[in-house]
């Protein structure tokens, strides 16, 4: 097979696995309706203002710093006029704004497949229904493969084996991919780590108590070590990068045959991840 032809069916494969996850995402993601009404400003690149006063914060979607500028100009172009809300429920947050995955009136995919589909997105791990945190995994992935928007160049992954590259995020949402060295339990405490140096190097934080849930959603922390992971989460510093796990779908166990450069193989693109 020539490089060229490999080439076009890599991106074809991409493409269609693109296509399937707007679909698969309405599905998945197309909770009981919660409201509706007339768009009447953007006030970031997640939140918005319906004419009746209430404020809409797009539910499923971290951000990169970066980009949510570019982000802000997306959602004004793909959002305007009637939309509709859909959730588990509709209680505001602490903001008094009403999370939801949001559809335009009219149209199957929603505003949160279309931002993830053409890489201007993380997923979240808030979500906390398995269906649907899988379809969001799935249309990131379908991105990165892609190599589209954020995805475009190396900034958006981070690698678990450069620390200072990590803790120049603190504070932020970030996605950190690496092989682990070694995990274990200390006092209260599960540690994942990606180095052997723990004043220094990246590391994964889970509370004991914790720990069933993860359990529970497949992954066997004590037997991490070798594995290759995708991590989500707030960087914090503490002697080191670190990120606290409070639920499985911070954690994505990557097969050993793929990377998330070059070639990507079908099975990543639907991560093995539980939500909460």
């Amino acid at each position: 097979m020539t490089i060229d032809r490999r080439i076009a069916m890599t991106f074809g494969c991409a493409a269609l696995l693109m296509a399937c996850s707007g679909s698969a995402l309405h599905a998945a993601c197309e909770f009981s309706l919660q409201g509706e009404g007339r768009v009447a400003a953007i006030l970031d690149a997640r939140t918005f203002r319906l004419d009746d006063g209430r404020e809409v914060r797009l539910a499923g979607l971290e951000l990169m710093q970066e980009t949510s500028a570019r982000s802000s100009e997306i959602l004004t172009a793909l959002i305007g006029g009637e939309v509709t809300l859909h959730g588990p429920d509709d209680r505001p947050d602490r903001y008094g704004r009403q999370p939801a995955f949001v559809f335009a009136k009219g149209s199957g995919t929603s505003i949160q497949s279309e931002l993830l589909t053409r890489g201007e997105a993380l997923v979240s791990p808030t979500v906390t229904d398995p269906a649907c945190s899988g379809a969001l995994l799935a249309a990131e992935a379908a991105a990165r493969a892609a190599r589209r928007g954020i995805w475009t160049g190396s900034t958006a992954l981070k690698n678990a084996e450069r620390p200072d590259d990590i803790l120049a995020g603190k504070g932020r949402f970030a996605v950190v991919e690496g092989t682990i060295s070694s995990a274990r339990l200390a006092g209260a405490t599960f540690y994942v780590n990606f180095g052997r140096q723990w004043t220094r190097d990246f590391a994964v934080t889970i509370s004991r108590r914790m720990m069933p849930s993860f359990e529970t959603a497949g992954i066997d922390l004590k037997s991490l070590k070798g594995k290759r992971v995708r991590v989500r989460g707030w960087v914090e510093w503490r002697g080191g990068p670190r990120i606290e796990a409070w639920h499985p779908g911070q954690i994505e166990l990557i097969a050993a045959s793929t990377r998330s450069t070059g070639t990507t193989a079908a099975r990543d693109m639907m991560p093995r991840v539980e939500g909460k």
